[in-house]
């Protein structure tokens, strides 16, 4: 039978008095790793709370949009614009929601872009899409 190796944990301890005389340890932890973590595209994150308002308005959860707002404390204008990115034909949307995790910079989409998109019939969408906005592994 294999077993693990032996695994060491370093880190300082010190010892100081406090008001009664007696000996306290106090161990210092080891310094933080930061995480590279990468983040969910913000088209994806917002599309995707358009999709929860608008389940929450079928369900009855939230009256209105100015309901919507006043909840969350945003503007109405927000929440419309927000709301407005279901315009989007569903084949685009389920591409957005899906897109890959980001590192560091900028999305190649970005919500103004998705927005104009929206205004458009999905026929128009669809060309627009595939000429200049789907994504294309970009390293």
């Amino acid at each position: 039978m294999e077993t693990e190796p032996d695994l060491t944990v370093v880190c300082s301890i010190s010892m100081h008095r406090g008001r009664s005389g007696r000996g306290k340890l106090a161990a210092t932890p080891p310094p933080a790793v930061p995480i590279q973590c990468a983040k969910v595209p913000y088209v994806a994150r917002i599309l995707a709370l358009a999709i929860k308002l608008s389940d929450d308005l079928d369900a009855g959860r939230v009256k209105d949009l100015a309901d919507i707002a006043r909840l969350n404390n945003i503007a109405r204008s927000r929440v419309t614009q927000i709301m407005n990115l279901l315009g989007t034909a569903p084949d685009i949307q389920e591409e957005i929601l899906f897109l890959p995790p980001q590192g560091e910079g900028k999305y190649w989409i970005t919500e103004r872009k998705l927005r104009y998109l929206s205004r458009l019939s999905w026929s128009e969408q669809r060309a627009v899409w595939d000429r200049n906005m789907k994504p294309s592994f970009r390293g």
